[in-house]
């Protein structure tokens, strides 16, 4: 593409506001040589990788790629066989190795989510994965290249050395400052010079510290004098700094020769991520600029919707429709100046090029750009005061040029056409220009203010008149491209609307001939039928725009709602399968009591067969796929929904009992014949009237020491609510099971335990006596309890 339609479309500012979302050398050295290509294959994978990168900012905000500065010159110092790179290099290169790390792993990542990417993934499995050298020198250099302690265990003890040293020599310096001494320095403060620990000592009191001086003021009045105390201290510290560097040196010649065979790769990694910034950086340019993907024409049919100049605020900028390359191939933009002309035909140019390079461009979906092999253009005032050109002559030296150059695949922008000239001379050699470049088959775009050249246009195949809109009654262009309809005069309109007089006017009419008054009226009314369209046309597209933008909240809002309508079901199936393997559960420890039961009380109370059914009929409870019609979970739910004077079985004593309340903790009032006892709600079950009536067997169940329960209750560690709930629950237990006494092992501590399970023995009408233990059987830290 020629460099003059670069500079006058202003392409270079487009590149400069891309530059902006670079974060690597390599990014901007590929920008820097950023083209429009002419062949159409670069073009689409140009687009398509700006797609990828779209669809990556789209969901994850953009490919996580540092600030990386260019390693090349590095590479090449290590081609020298003994050079050994610095800190800061290796830092640089250490950033490199990570950054491959992160964007590999970040791909990955995108492949498990299966984001299909178009070409961007051909970019990163082309990178170099060096994990353990990524892993040794992220370990050795920070990002300001300071190795690291943990670059090697000799360093590690070096630094740890001169640290304890440098505390040591603090510690004793700091004697001075604190002590009696204090008031011969001339700061209370430790300082360093010639890398020696030093004190400021006023010059008269020298004698008094000893030492060696280091340096003085610059007034003499004060001496950095090193204690002689610390003079080996600071010897140690200098030896073991000595040893620091030489150590740091050794690190990074080791550095060095493990990265030097991999000079190619890392290089290759350079231009891949860099490569790869730039896709990112054209994907969060499209994003900010509100730029869509461009439809590419293999025939060059250009058709943009609601295309803006990218280089103007898009708040300001009004943007039009423009086709050309279908049924026409030349637009002859006429009318007079300050109405858009310009801006309209370097939109298309500007457009072109982007789309060319692999930018998206400022335009709505599906506009459709070609592939020109060259786009030229002559716009603007370009005198030459070195070559002696005036306009006229410069804008012909520059027709001339592109006339030797076009094809039939070229797209040519010229801007008043034929202007610095006389307007018949001028207006009769813009005809034969535009016949000249019509002629070659290339698509054209030229504007004017001859109004020759309207009918012009109507007497060519091919080539179509267009204009910009200009409203008379508010006397301002409204930069609106009208297709098809020529510009008008608006000089008498303007005046009138100016308030010349009306005799003035209508004399201006006279002189101009029948046949022009006739074409402005014509024009007149295009243009104000045209404006009706339009006008129809955008208020049926904000409906549009509204309708769809209310259906896609609407559809956002059902998608959400049946979402978390599954995900609430599932849960609740989830839920209501654990709810079910409990109670299989506790049918199989109730099954196994029973049998334990019979086996030791000798009778049979319940039957073989009927444990069985019963078992098998427990197995058999599913949670349905529909909630709403599980009747095992609704029989469930039943059963569990309490109220007082309910008939409840109370489970881990297969007694039955009627429900008088219900507690704050959550527990039951429940009596149970003569016995009032709190229960816990999850050991209860509703035991309905039907079946209380209706049943055909009772479990028969004696009271016996044997049921396994503890004749002990240790209190020990519980909190005081806590105690007292199981102190309750206990007592109501040891009554069931049949036994005379049990022991309540409440500790000494504080005594409030203790105190409160007195209280509580008290106020219990079933304890007939209780009282501390024997001494050697945990005396007044246990209580015996007889019923």
């Amino acid at each position: 593409m020629n460099e003059k339609v670069l500079e006058t479309l202003e392409y270079d500012k487009i590149k400069q506001q891309l530059a902006a979302y670079l974060t690597t050398d390599r990014g901007n050295e590929i920008l820097g040589n950023l083209r429009p290509s002419p062949d159409f294959d670069v073009v689409t994978d140009r687009l398509n990788e700006t797609a990828d990168g779209a669809d990556i900012v789209r969901l994850k905000g953009e490919i996580p790629i540092p600030k990386l500065t260019e390693i090349s010159p590095y590479m090449k110092r290590l081609r020298i066989e003994d050079a050994s790179l610095g800190g800061t290099e290796l830092a640089h290169i250490t950033k490199l190795l990570r950054a491959v790390q992160v964007v590999h792993s970040f791909f990955n990542d995108l492949a498990e989510e299966a984001v299909h990417l178009r070409t961007v993934t051909k970019t990163v499995d082309q990178l170099t994965l060096m994990p353990e050298i990524t892993k040794r020198m992220i370990s050795s250099i920070d990002d300001d290249g300071r190795v690291l302690d943990s670059a090697s265990s000799e360093l590690r003890s070096i630094r740890k050395s001169i640290g304890r040293t440098q505390t040591d020599i603090r510690a004793r310096m700091g004697k001075f400052i604190k002590g009696s001494d204090s008031k011969y320095l001339s700061e209370p403060i430790i300082t360093v010079r010639d890398d020696r620990f030093v004190l400021p000592i006023k010059a008269e009191y020298k004698q008094r510290f000893g030492g060696i001086v280091h340096d003085q003021s610059a007034s003499g009045q004060t001496l950095y004098v090193e204690p002689s105390n610390v003079v080996e201290m600071n010897n140690q510290l200098r030896r073991d700094q000595l040893a620091e560097k030489a150590e740091v040196r050794k690190i990074l010649a080791e550095l060095t020769n493990l990265i030097r065979p991999y000079r190619n790769e890392l290089m290759q990694n350079m231009n891949l991520v860099g490569q790869l910034d730039f896709v990112n950086a054209k994907a969060k340019y499209a994003h900010q600029t509100g730029s869509v993907l461009p439809l590419i024409s293999s025939k060059n049919v250009v058709n943009l919707r609601q295309a803006r100049h990218p280089l103007i605020d898009k708040d300001r900028v009004v943007a039009n429709d423009i086709a050309i390359g279908d049924q026409y191939q030349t637009i002859i933009v006429t009318g007079p100046n300050t109405g858009g002309k310009t801006i309209t035909i370097k939109t298309v140019g500007i457009l072109q090029l982007m789309g060319q390079s692999g930018l998206f461009i400022t335009a709505n979906e599906d506009s459709q750009i070609g592939v020109f092999d060259e786009v030229f253009a002559d716009i603007g005032d370009e005198q030459s005061i070195e070559a002696n050109l005036s306009t006229f002559s410069s804008h012909m030296d520059n027709i001339i040029s592109i006339l030797h150059h076009i094809s039939k695949k070229s797209l040519v922008l010229l801007d008043e056409l034929g202007a610095g000239t006389d307007p018949k001379e001028g207006a009769a050699l813009a005809m034969a220009i535009i016949d000249a470049i019509h002629a070659t088959g290339c698509e054209l775009i030229a504007t004017t203010h001859y109004p020759e050249l309207k009918a012009f246009a109507y007497n060519r195949p091919g080539v179509i008149n267009a204009s910009m809109e200009f409203d008379v009654d508010t006397l301002r262009p409204t930069y609106r491209f009208l297709m098809g309809i020529p510009g008008q005069s608006n000089a008498l309109n303007i005046a009138r609307k100016l308030g010349f007089p009306k005799q003035i006017i209508d004399n201006a009419r006279a002189f101009t001939d029948s046949k022009n008054q006739d074409i402005n009226n014509m024009i007149e009314e295009l243009t104000a039928q045209t404006k009706r369209a339009h006008d129809e046309a955008d208020q049926l597209q904000r409906q549009l725009s509204e309708s769809t933008k209310l259906h896609h909240e609407l559809t956002d809002q059902f998608n959400k709602y049946q979402s978390q309508k599954d995900r609430l079901t599932e849960q609740a199936q989830e839920r209501a399968n654990q709810v079910v393997e409990e109670a299989k559960k506790k049918a199989d420890k109730i099954i196994a009591d029973l049998h334990q039961k019979q086996k030791q009380v000798g009778k049979v109370a319940v039957k073989e067969n009927e444990l069985i059914d019963a078992k098998g009929a427990l197995n058999k409870l599913e949670v349905a796929p529909n909630l709403k019609k599980n009747k095992v979970l609704t029989k469930e739910k039943a059963k569990h929904d309490f109220h007082p004077g309910d008939d409840v079985l109370v489970k881990s004593y297969g007694q039955q009992g009627s429900l008088i309340g219900k507690e704050k903790n959550g527990t039951w009032d429940v009596q149970i014949g003569i016995l009032k006892m709190k229960i816990n709600e999850a050991d209860l079950e509703k035991v309905g009237k039907e079946k209380k009536s209706n049943q055909k067997f009772q479990t028969h169940v004696s009271r016996t020491r044997s049921t396994g329960m503890s004749p002990t209750l240790d209190l020990r560690g519980h909190r005081y609510e806590e105690a007292m709930y199981e102190l309750d629950r206990y007592i109501d237990s040891a009554l069931l099971a049949g036994y005379p006494s049990v022991t309540i092992i409440h500790g000494k501590g504080t005594g409030a335990l203790r105190k409160g399970v007195t209280d509580y023995l008290k106020r219990n009408k079933r304890v007939k006596s209780f009282g501390y233990s024997a001494p050697n059987a945990g005396g007044d830290g246990s209580t015996i309890v007889k019923f």
